[in-house]
């Protein structure tokens, strides 16, 4: 790596971080760094995996108009127990808002292997081996389960379009690259650097009318 490549890249990401702040979205930036601060709970697990299997292949702003209602049917995320032993009332009255019931039951599936497990049992095998375990869930793959393990709280970076996009326009090979790299030099964690990059691209992408991926659902 050119140090002229380094520095460019330093530039964009500084261009995209005052970008997005200007745009109003620097409260994005705060959820995920006290995302980092503290271990995920249940609620977090359920919620997060809801947010990312109803996201995938839909655009946020779709999934963000209903993801409150479909989260009050199923009980507001706070128990896999409870979840899994009203399945089947919970599909039942979220799927008028939300009309895939192949989704659907993958979140209810999620909840019944974390009751297969016990939270804390999960908790920790997704400490141990946070990909392979993510990908074990419904609608979750190999980008998806970076998505999710970031809006976990875990300092990662997710490959998706975007930011593979902007990683081969750097002449870098992906966002897990120019992540890593960008940590290195300005100290912030590869999961911040990614929340910055992606709503930086997600902007440019609306204005220019092309279909923005998802990123995760963090409210100011």
């Amino acid at each position: 790596m050119t140090r002229g490549k380094k520095k460019q890249l330093l530039s964009f990401y500084e261009r995209a971080a005052r970008s997005i702040v200007d745009a109003g979205y620097a409260w994005e930036v705060d959820w995920q760094r006290r995302r980092l601060a503290l271990p995920f709970t249940e609620h977090d697990l359920l919620r997060e995996a809801a947010w990312v299997i109803l996201c995938s292949g839909f655009r946020e702003a779709a999934v963000r108009k209903r993801f409150d209602y479909v989260s009050l049917c199923f009980c507001d995320w706070e128990s896999a127990i409870e979840i899994t032993e009203s399945r089947r009332e919970c599909i039942e009255t979220a799927f008028p808002s939300f009309r895939n019931e192949a989704k659907l039951n993958a979140i209810a599936a999620v909840a019944e292997r974390v009751c297969s497990y016990g939270f804390e049992d999960m908790r920790t095998r997704i400490a141990h081996g946070p990909i392979a375990e993510l990908q074990a869930f419904p609608f979750v793959g190999p980008i998806t389960s970076w998505h999710l393990a970031k809006n976990l709280g875990l300092d990662v970076a997710k490959n998706d379009r975007h930011l593979a996009r902007i990683a081969v326009n750097h002449g870098f090979s992906d966002a897990h690259d120019i992540c890593e790299i960008l940590s290195d030099a300005t100290g912030e964690p590869r999961s911040v650097i990614d929340t910055v990059l992606w709503r930086y691209a997600s902007l440019n992408a609306a204005s220019s009318n092309t279909p923005a991926c998802t990123q995760s659902h963090q409210y100011p």
